[in-house]
């Protein structure tokens, strides 16, 4: 199924979201480098810019927003990042291709965030090596250019240049409809993203639990690396379906090594 997500940043740096999206990050979203300290290109990615050149995303950016004197304050909300992802089954069975996926993703940002400057990129490899195809849209939060008022937008300064962004519960579920009317119509996968989810969390929980999930995948990984292949084999061997039951511990034994291994979480 594709999904929507949306991120808000107070980050004046505007120049940071080029290098994620040009370049390689490891899963704590660290830049990778290689032996002689040059940043690593990403071995695939379509980018393009609505309303602004890509490479000078940022300095435009900044320009907008000292000609209205907005976006000046630590607290203002200075960016907004959305990722429409794909499911993988579309890119398995020939249903897409990063080429048609990201012209759909122009054709999304077009419609839905008229008037902003926006980077459009597209990535092929998913996230974590899921391998679905996702497009990633960043944006200005302040609007370059006046537009015709859309059914989404529920005040006047919504269309005008000079004023920001402004997600409201009405305009999500619009974006949510757009992009199962887009799927829709190019015969992907979807599931209908209007109905309520059994269980909801915040960006907050999600980076909590994904930073969880990262350390446990780090501490299992030492654990396997300090320890001898045959020890492994025979925590492993007591683990599994029929194997002699292990023998109780003397009374004198106080330490016990356990091994866990954790499920990796999926993203989109």
């Amino acid at each position: 199924m594709a999904t929507l997500k949306h991120l808000a940043s107070k980050s004046a740096d505007y120049g940071k979201p080029i290098k994620y999206l040009m370049f390689e990050h490891d899963r704590n979203g660290t830049p990778l480098r290689d032996a002689e300290g040059n940043l690593i290109m990403r071995d695939s990615f379509i980018l393009d810019g609505i309303n602004c050149t890509p490479l000078s995303f940022d300095k435009e950016c900044e320009m907008l927003n000292w000609k209205y004197h907005k976006n000046q304050n630590y607290n203002d909300i200075k960016s907004h990042h959305y990722i429409l992802s794909f499911d993988p089954r579309d890119k398995e069975e020939g249903l897409l291709d990063p080429a048609h996926a990201h012209e759909l993703g122009m054709e999304f940002a077009r419609k839905c965030f008229p008037g902003h400057q926006i980077l459009v990129c597209t990535h092929s490899d998913g996230h974590h090596g899921s391998g679905n195809i996702h497009v990633h849209f960043i944006m200005n939060s302040l609007r370059k250019l006046d537009v015709e008022k859309q059914p989404f937008m529920e005040r006047d300064i919504d269309s005008r240049a000079g004023y920001k962004h402004n997600l409201t519960p009405r305009y999500l579920k619009y974006l949510q409809a757009q992009v199962m009317q887009i799927c829709e119509r190019e015969g992907l996968h979807q599931v209908n993203l209007l109905a309520p989810a059994r269980t909801k969390i915040t960006n907050a929980e999600y980076e909590a639990r994904e930073s969880g999930q990262i350390a446990m995948d780090a501490r299992n990984e030492k654990i396997r690396a300090a320890q001898p292949q045959s020890l492994l084999l025979k925590k492993l061997k007591r683990l599994l379906p029929g194997s002699p039951a292990k023998k109780p511990l003397s009374p004198t034994s106080s330490s016990r090594t356990t091994l866990k291994t954790a499920s990796p979480t999926q993203l989109s």
